[in-house]
């Protein structure tokens, strides 16, 4: 096992033995020899699509395994290996295609057989910057990936991004391939990054409508009740239909949260609120809730044997978890039957109260475009000095009250932009107030930075500035995943600069490339708040 692709990885180096996450060093193999067939996948598809002969089940397929072995996505062995062999089946159809149509495979060496777990993990590069480069751009295609699935779950999918992703896959089998042509395959993930966030963020909102701004409490009902989690709104969306009349409530949790800024949502009477705080929490939070637990997608920690909340877990999508039950599609409806959760809901008390506060969120692009004018105001009167983006992920490390801290500390002139868990670190605490705006503008999910990123690119227009780092923007990231990773890649590939990533720098970047990626982007790590308030508001 060697696993270092998200931000707790054991000492900052790699797991070695058992992923600080929870899997095991067999799944973790299973995982790497998944990763291995998507990637041969996507260059035989690659290849038909040469001949107009690409198979869209093969491209789904690549997207569903790349989103499955996101950290925190899947811990079944079951379906790891499921997920393999289909795989290789297609890619025994496809090759058998590809000798009808007289299309020569020869060249791209491909292995029909089941890998071997030694010669196919991340150390089958020896180069230290080859692998730190290459493991870089899979995990954005990770990233891209699980955008992509969700999009596609709502109806809307992109021929371009399918062939840009595995066309990327492709690349990087070359055994020969220059660090410099990597580089540029680095920043081509970033622009599939923004074509990918701009595809869910149409799916969404066509689907939901815009986000609004909207105040979500935290407090519990009466009746029992379903939690959401994850970041599948479509999920959501047939369950809430599926259970509006069965004397239950349903809640949401973590990423969940922004699905009350849309207005499709607030038709529903029996959609409650949020409970809990952030994903690494679930092991002391769920235990009180007393109903089932549905995981949409990704945020999934393992729980202990002895905790009771074990027998009311319930996965969806690309999301396994071993023992868990898992709720398929219906190939022929594209729909899910949830009336196994609802059932069992029906049984299970009342949510046990965690606390009863008010969060403001649904700041969109839409929205903040509708307070481009007030916002331009007070940054020329000085009432706003900077807008503060702490974008990304939380974790369970206890370095990571240093965001808190940093958010507390702000003067009242800066303004907090924010999407996906890492708002949960300061969403319930006290900011001293500003004259114009809210202090603390959430724009939902992680995915949602996309929002953000279009805000910042009209109000540069507005202003008349030559590009984004002549905002008077600040980026304090704090990452976890892979979809954090693409979401800094799309950034860099805008050339955005001087953004600073904690807790602690990815441990996938070599010494070499992270020097590079200084050098170019100015990027940088966190230190103390007192020192990092000095350097950021200069």
């Amino acid at each position: 096992m060697y696993c270092y692709q998200c931000q707790e990885t054991a000492e900052g180096k790699a797991c070695r033995k058992v992923g600080v996450c929870g899997k095991d060093a067999r799944l973790s193999s299973e995982l790497d020899a998944l990763i291995f067939e998507c990637i041969e996948l996507a260059a035989l598809n690659n290849r038909l699509r040469e001949y107009q002969q690409d198979d869209l089940e093969a491209s789904r397929m690549i997207t569903d395994s790349l989103f499955t072995s996101i950290t925190n996505a899947n811990f079944d062995h079951e379906s790891v290996s499921n997920k393999a062999r289909l795989i290789r089946n297609k890619k025994n159809i496809l090759k058998d295609i590809a000798h009808r149509q007289s299309i020569s495979l020869n060249d791209l060496h491909l292995s029909f057989l089941p890998p071997i777990f030694e010669q196919v993990g991340v150390l089958g590069e020896r180069n230290e910057d080859v692998r730190s480069l290459k493991q870089l751009i899979i995990y954005g295609l990770k990233g891209v990936a699980a955008y992509a699935k969700h999009a596609q779950r709502l109806g809307f999918e992109d021929m371009g991004i399918y062939a840009s992703l595995e066309d990327t896959l492709s690349q990087i089998r070359k055994k020969e391939i220059a660090s410099s042509d990597l580089y540029s395959l680095v920043l081509g993930v970033g622009d599939l990054g923004i074509k990918v966030m701009y595809l869910l963020d149409k799916a969404n909102t066509t689907t939901f409508g815009q986000p609004e701004r909207t105040i979500v409490n935290t407090a519990v009902g009466q009746r029992p009740g379903i939690l959401v989690s994850g970041h599948d709104l479509q999920d959501l969306s047939e369950l809430l239909e599926q259970s509006k009349d069965c004397n239950i409530d349903i809640y949401t949790h973590g990423e969940m949260l922004p699905a009350h800024y849309y207005p499709y949502f607030k038709k529903y009477s029996h959609f409650k609120g949020n409970y809990g705080n952030a994903w690494w929490q679930q092991k002391e939070e769920f235990e009180d809730f007393n109903g089932p637990i549905l995981f949409t997608s990704n945020c999934i920690v393992p729980p202990p044997n002895n905790k009771a909340y074990r027998n009311r877990l319930y996965t969806s999508g690309s999301c396994y978890l071993e023992d868990a039950k898992h709720i398929p599609i219906n190939q022929k409806t594209s729909k899910k039957d949830f009336s196994a959760i609802i059932k069992q809901a029906q049984q299970c008390k009342p949510p046990k109260a965690i606390d009863s506060v008010d969060l403001l969120g649904g700041f969109g692009h839409n929205q903040l475009s509708l307070l481009k004018n007030d916002i331009i105001k007070a940054l020329k009167e000085g009432t706003i000095k900077h807008f503060v983006v702490m974008a990304g992920c939380d974790g369970r490390m206890p370095s990571r009250k240093y965001y808190t801290e940093f958010a507390r500390s702000l003067p009242e002139d800066c303004i907090i932009l924010t999407a996906g868990c890492a708002k949960y670190r300061y969403n319930k605490v006290y900011l001293s107030p500003n004259k114009d705006l809210p202090r603390l503008l959430d724009a939902g999910q992680c995915n949602d930075c996309y929002s953000l990123i279009v805000f910042a690119e009209e109000l540069r227009k507005d202003l008349g500035l030559k590009n984004l780092n002549d905002l008077p923007l600040v980026f304090n990231i704090a990452w976890y995943e892979q979809k954090a990773v693409i979401v800094l890649l799309a950034l860099l590939a805008l050339g955005v600069k001087k953004i600073h990533l904690g807790p602690t720098l990815p441990a996938f970047l070599s010494p070499n490339v992270l020097k590079v990626l200084q050098d170019k982007f100015l990027i940088g790590g966190i230190d103390t708040v007192e020192s990092d308030l000095k350097t950021f508001l200069a």
